[in-house]
């Protein structure tokens, strides 16, 4: 049901995103369809991250659903009646349209899904032998260290911060030569990054620097924090490059903002 809802999803995006003009309507109760299906796959993920004890990814994906939510009731509420919120909720869409293609079939497809799991695998085990750390791959996705074993999933490998960057930065019309800057301060950097990350954890919990929950702290505290500030500065050099898009995000949220704003006066009207 759930892997249903989310190819329903990525279909019914890409379908509004690829509708010609004269469609427009169309567009807008197919994208409408397309973040619902999206919201109900990620309103299913928090049961995944609490098992892990990720607390942090919990609030993440609620507010994601959430998020997705106004989206397709905007994007509904358009194809009845269209507003000047109608061009940027397209735009949006097609930024999810692409950040999708370029997601899912990593996660989705197995051979893409290994290969890429197992190069970065392989990658972290060479930087950790250029600094002579005796880490060692046992597998084709796990690395030991002091008998201390690190499995590599598709979450280690930025491939979800990397899809996001890239549908925001193909989303919007600007000179190539802008977007192509945008790109390269963006998605081979998250990638770099990232190795730094993955060896951070390795060695962190291979010679336990945190004690008995280096893992736990090393993963999910201080490489989480890290990753925060890493992809904030990438961001807003990003937006510096492409003004075009923080006029986009700002507009959008200026959708969320009037769209909670219409529900409380709603509410206290009731």
């Amino acid at each position: 049901m759930i892997e249903q809802a989310l190819w329903a999803a990525l279909i019914l995006l890409i379908l509004a995103s690829a509708l010609p003009g004269q469609c427009r309507r169309y567009r807008f109760l197919t994208g409408a369809a397309g973040w619902f299906f999206f919201a109900v796959h990620w309103l299913v993920q928090p049961a995944h991250y609490v098992e892990i004890g990720d607390y942090v990814n919990v609030l993440l994906v609620l507010g994601v659903a959430v998020f997705c939510m106004i989206l397709a009731h905007a994007m509904y509420r358009n194809y009845k009646h269209y507003d000047d919120a109608g061009d940027i909720l397209l735009t949006i869409t097609v930024a999810a349209a692409l950040g999708g293609l370029f997601y899912y079939p990593f996660a989705k497809i197995e051979v893409l899904n290994t290969s890429l799991i197992s190069m970065v695998t392989e990658q972290v085990v060479y930087i950790l032998h250029l600094f002579s750390v005796p880490a060692q791959q046992i597998d084709w996705n796990r690395i030991t260290l002091n008998d201390h074993a690190i499995t590599i999933i598709l979450a280690c490998t930025a491939i979800e911060s990397i899809a996001i960057f890239i549908g925001l930065i193909f989303c919007v019309r600007a000179p190539m030569k802008r977007t192509m800057i945008a790109f390269i301060a963006s998605v081979p950097v998250i990638y770099a990054l990232n190795m730094v990350r993955n060896v951070f954890v390795v060695v962190a919990f291979g010679y336990t620097w945190f004690g008995e929950h280096s893992f736990q702290i090393a993963h999910h505290v201080i490489a989480k924090i890290g990753s925060g500030i890493a992809l904030f500065v990438i961001a807003y050099i990003v937006l510096q490059m492409l003004p075009e898009l923080l006029s986009a995000i700002d507009q959008l949220f200026a959708i969320v903002r009037r769209y909670v704003t219409t529900r409380q006066e709603s509410e206290e009207g009731l």
